[in-house]
């Protein structure tokens, strides 16, 4: 088989994506399942996500369900992409994680985002105004903070049991956000969700300016994105599909739905401006064969210089999900 590169682990995220005509109930168990089944196949992570109010996504507590995925698993790391830490007190956040790292020592990992609820309502809600995302490098400082005992924003205030213990922190990031993360001399996690042109200048400032810190000594680049693997170009390209199509109505219609079948999807009548939109949601990503897949994604890595690669896919149908994700860890010599 042909081997993505050596050095770089591949890990999972998954987003608890609803499926229609399902209770949303039934994608939190399916994530679950999905852990056990990336540990057995040897993924390197297992993330799950936060979306608050968003139709399409049953995460909206991922250290709850982290716990979850650790309580049922045994060796893989478990974490989150991300906790979206602008929407949260960075108290809550330390003290979440540190129970979480006393229940499964060595295992879990704080992925944290800056972006904040997505509609006006969500951030009512949540307590938060839209520029809550501007002060995320003093929330990050904060947190950090609270497991080494430096904060000093509260004084004399200290979360138990995360005070003392090491749970290493990543910043999920787009533009300005690699700066933030060389700054606080964390490892990246980015996405090419704006072009891999833009996605590959911030990985280069972010390498540039790294400030090595307790948590890291040297940048650590972690690129995720969608790898759609099947017997066939065609399977794995409609593997796609259903993605495509919530991403596109999002943009259209202001709401992300659940998954639809591929076929169904294929035999809708769509606008000009929603079939732009689709066609453009199916860009971007590595589609194909076990071989071509591995070979799209070494070369991915070597433009990148990626460490590790964080595999974001989803579709209706969970058993060609499955396999997918079985095929790609085979291809690269992993499973």
């Amino acid at each position: 088989m042909t081997s993505a590169a050596p050095r770089t682990r591949l890990s999972v995220l998954d987003r608890s994506r609803t499926r229609q005509g399902e209770e949303p109930a039934e994608a939190l168990r399916h994530t679950v399942a999905f852990a056990r089944e990336a540990e057995r196949l040897g993924y390197h992570r297992f993330w799950v996500s936060e979306h608050h109010g968003v139709p399409g996504v049953a995460g909206s507590a991922p250290t709850v369900l982290a716990a979850a995925v650790a309580a049922a698993t045994t060796r893989i790391r478990v974490g989150t992409g991300g906790v979206m830490l602008p929407n949260h007190q960075p108290l809550v956040v330390a003290e979440q994680f540190g129970v979480l790292a006393a229940l499964f020592p060595g295992r879990i990992d704080m992925g944290l985002g800056r972006s904040v609820g997505f509609t006006d309502g969500v951030r009512r809600a949540l307590g938060r105004e839209k520029d809550a995302a501007d002060e995320f490098g003093a929330q990050l400082a904060e947190l950090l903070g609270y497991f080494d005992g430096s904060q000093q924003v509260h004084r004399g205030v200290h979360a138990r049991p995360a005070e003392g213990l090491h749970v290493p922190a990543f910043v999920l990031a787009t533009g300005a956000g690699a700066d933030l993360a060389a700054d606080a001399g964390l490892p990246l996690v980015i996405a090419a969700a704006r072009g891999e042109e833009r996605m590959l200048a911030a990985i280069d400032r972010y390498s540039t300016r790294f400030r090595p810190s307790a948590q890291a000594a040297e940048p650590y680049v972690v690129v995720s994105g969608t790898v759609a693997v099947a017997d066939t170009a065609e399977r794995a390209r409609e593997l796609l599909v259903p993605e495509a199509w919530s991403g596109a109505y999002s943009r259209t219609h202001g709401e992300f739905p659940p998954l639809a079948p591929a076929a169904e999807i294929r035999s809708r009548e769509m606008t000009a401006r929603e079939r732009a939109a689709y066609e453009q949601s199916l860009k971007g990503h590595i589609a194909g064969t076990p071989e071509h897949a591995a070979a799209e994604l070494a070369a991915l890595v070597e433009r990148s210089g990626a460490d590790e690669f964080l595999v974001t896919t989803s579709t209706y149908d969970r058993t060609a999900l499955l396999d997918s994700y079985r095929l790609l860890a085979e291809a690269v010599g992993q499973a």
